[in-house]
Protein backbone atom coordinates (compact mmCIF):
# COMPACT_ATOMS: atom_id res chain seq x y z
CA UNK A 1 0.00 0.00 0.00
CA UNK A 2 1.21 3.19 -0.68
CA UNK A 3 0.66 6.83 1.30
CA UNK A 4 1.04 10.06 0.76
CA UNK A 5 2.15 12.52 3.14
CA UNK A 6 0.10 15.56 3.43
CA UNK A 7 2.44 17.40 5.57
CA UNK A 8 3.82 20.44 4.26
CA UNK A 9 7.64 21.67 3.81
CA UNK A 10 8.62 24.60 5.45
CA UNK A 11 9.26 27.23 2.93
CA UNK A 12 13.41 27.60 2.63
CA UNK A 13 14.15 31.30 1.90
CA UNK A 14 16.77 30.06 -0.54
CA UNK A 15 13.64 29.07 -2.66
CA UNK A 16 12.62 32.47 -3.30
CA UNK A 17 15.68 33.50 -5.35
CA UNK A 18 17.26 36.37 -5.05
CA UNK A 19 14.32 39.38 -4.08
CA UNK A 20 14.85 43.21 -4.88
CA UNK A 21 12.46 46.15 -3.92
CA UNK A 22 12.49 49.27 -5.79
CA UNK A 23 10.53 52.50 -4.57
CA UNK A 24 9.32 55.15 -6.83
CA UNK A 25 6.28 57.86 -6.55
CA UNK A 26 3.89 58.82 -8.81
CA UNK A 27 0.71 60.57 -9.44
CA UNK A 28 -2.12 59.07 -7.98
CA UNK A 29 -6.33 59.81 -8.92
CA UNK A 30 -6.39 62.19 -6.40
CA UNK A 31 -3.72 64.65 -7.53
CA UNK A 32 -1.56 64.11 -5.05
CA UNK A 33 1.73 61.70 -5.08
CA UNK A 34 1.43 58.50 -4.29
CA UNK A 35 4.98 56.22 -2.73
CA UNK A 36 5.03 52.82 -4.38
CA UNK A 37 7.13 49.86 -3.20
CA UNK A 38 7.47 46.87 -5.56
CA UNK A 39 9.14 43.66 -4.48
CA UNK A 40 9.83 40.73 -6.74
CA UNK A 41 12.20 37.66 -7.51
CA UNK A 42 14.56 37.63 -9.97
CA UNK A 43 13.72 33.98 -10.85
CA UNK A 44 17.64 32.54 -9.57
CA UNK A 45 15.88 29.99 -7.33
CA UNK A 46 17.66 26.72 -7.37
CA UNK A 47 14.74 25.24 -9.12
CA UNK A 48 14.13 28.21 -11.67
CA UNK A 49 11.89 31.25 -12.21
CA UNK A 50 8.84 28.31 -11.26
CA UNK A 51 10.07 27.62 -8.25
CA UNK A 52 10.85 31.11 -7.39
CA UNK A 53 7.09 31.76 -8.59
CA UNK A 54 5.70 29.08 -6.18
CA UNK A 55 7.71 30.08 -3.36
CA UNK A 56 6.68 33.69 -3.50
CA UNK A 57 3.14 32.72 -3.60
CA UNK A 58 3.44 30.51 -0.42
CA UNK A 59 5.37 33.07 1.27
CA UNK A 60 2.58 35.93 0.97
CA UNK A 61 -0.28 33.24 1.33
CA UNK A 62 0.96 32.10 4.74
CA UNK A 63 1.35 35.45 6.15
CA UNK A 64 -2.09 36.52 5.00
CA UNK A 65 -1.53 38.04 1.58
CA UNK A 66 -3.64 37.27 -0.58
CA UNK A 67 -2.31 37.18 -4.50
CA UNK A 68 -4.81 38.62 -7.60
CA UNK A 69 -6.93 39.17 -4.76
CA UNK A 70 -7.94 42.15 -2.35
CA UNK A 71 -6.09 44.97 -1.42
CA UNK A 72 -5.35 44.61 2.15
CA UNK A 73 -5.56 47.89 4.55
CA UNK A 74 -2.61 47.48 7.00
CA UNK A 75 -4.11 50.54 8.21
CA UNK A 76 -7.36 48.51 9.60
CA UNK A 77 -5.41 45.14 10.36
CA UNK A 78 -3.31 45.80 13.35
CA UNK A 79 -2.10 42.20 13.00
CA UNK A 80 -0.62 42.69 9.74
CA UNK A 81 2.65 40.77 9.85
CA UNK A 82 4.15 43.00 7.32
CA UNK A 83 5.94 46.50 8.47
CA UNK A 84 7.36 49.63 7.03
CA UNK A 85 10.09 51.69 8.57
CA UNK A 86 11.30 54.54 7.00
CA UNK A 87 14.76 55.50 8.64
CA UNK A 88 17.95 57.60 7.09
CA UNK A 89 16.89 57.60 3.98
CA UNK A 90 15.68 54.17 3.39
CA UNK A 91 12.57 52.15 3.25
CA UNK A 92 12.62 49.04 5.31
CA UNK A 93 10.32 45.87 4.88
CA UNK A 94 10.09 43.47 7.23
CA UNK A 95 7.71 40.01 7.60
CA UNK A 96 8.58 36.83 8.63
CA UNK A 97 11.47 35.24 7.00
CA UNK A 98 12.00 38.80 4.78
CA UNK A 99 13.99 41.56 5.87
CA UNK A 100 14.51 44.15 2.80
CA UNK A 101 15.71 47.38 2.56
CA UNK A 102 16.11 50.09 -0.50
CA UNK A 103 17.19 53.44 -0.54
CA UNK A 104 14.31 56.09 -1.12
CA UNK A 105 14.24 59.26 -3.10
CA UNK A 106 13.38 62.88 -1.62
CA UNK A 107 9.99 62.86 -3.56
CA UNK A 108 9.23 59.20 -2.24
CA UNK A 109 10.22 60.43 1.42
CA UNK A 110 7.69 63.78 0.50
CA UNK A 111 5.26 61.41 -0.12
CA UNK A 112 4.72 59.17 2.21
CA UNK A 113 4.98 61.86 4.83
CA UNK A 114 2.11 63.20 3.38
CA UNK A 115 0.03 59.96 3.28
CA UNK A 116 1.19 58.07 6.17
CA UNK A 117 1.33 54.75 4.33
CA UNK A 118 2.81 53.52 0.63
CA UNK A 119 1.47 51.31 -1.64
CA UNK A 120 3.14 47.91 -1.87
CA UNK A 121 2.97 45.55 -4.34
CA UNK A 122 4.63 42.38 -4.28
CA UNK A 123 4.50 40.04 -7.23
CA UNK A 124 5.00 36.30 -7.58
CA UNK A 125 6.03 37.76 -11.21
CA UNK A 126 10.16 36.84 -11.69
CA UNK A 127 11.82 39.53 -12.95
CA UNK A 128 15.13 38.97 -14.08
CA UNK A 129 16.32 41.97 -15.95
CA UNK A 130 15.87 43.92 -12.47
CA UNK A 131 19.17 42.18 -11.74
CA UNK A 132 21.38 45.28 -12.91
CA UNK A 133 22.19 48.01 -11.18
CA UNK A 134 20.64 50.50 -13.56
CA UNK A 135 16.83 49.73 -14.23
CA UNK A 136 15.65 52.56 -16.03
CA UNK A 137 12.18 54.76 -14.80
CA UNK A 138 10.64 53.44 -18.10
CA UNK A 139 11.11 49.94 -17.44
CA UNK A 140 10.24 49.78 -13.87
CA UNK A 141 6.70 51.55 -15.06
CA UNK A 142 6.57 49.04 -17.88
CA UNK A 143 7.06 45.82 -15.22
CA UNK A 144 5.07 47.57 -12.25
CA UNK A 145 2.36 48.64 -14.08
CA UNK A 146 1.74 45.59 -16.17
CA UNK A 147 -1.70 43.34 -16.19
CA UNK A 148 0.87 40.19 -15.47
CA UNK A 149 2.68 41.39 -12.93
CA UNK A 150 -0.58 43.09 -10.87
CA UNK A 151 -2.41 40.37 -11.13
CA UNK A 152 0.37 37.81 -9.29
CA UNK A 153 0.84 40.14 -7.06
CA UNK A 154 -0.82 41.26 -3.10
CA UNK A 155 -1.60 44.45 -3.21
CA UNK A 156 -1.02 46.11 0.30
CA UNK A 157 -1.37 49.67 2.24
CA UNK A 158 1.95 49.56 4.20
CA UNK A 159 1.80 52.42 7.24
CA UNK A 160 5.25 53.96 7.48
CA UNK A 161 6.94 53.99 11.20
CA UNK A 162 9.99 55.53 11.68
CA UNK A 163 12.13 56.02 14.82
CA UNK A 164 11.25 58.29 17.02
CA UNK A 165 14.15 60.04 19.25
Amino acid sequence: MTTTSSETHPLRTADLGTLVIMAWSGEAPDGHDMPYLLACSLGDAPGGPEAATAAVERLLNDNGLPVGGDLVDGNVRPSLPVTLLVVAGHAVVTMPRLNAKCPVRPQWLAAVAKRGYAYFVFTTRPWPEASGQSVTPDELAAFAGSDETLKAAAHIVLPARSLRS
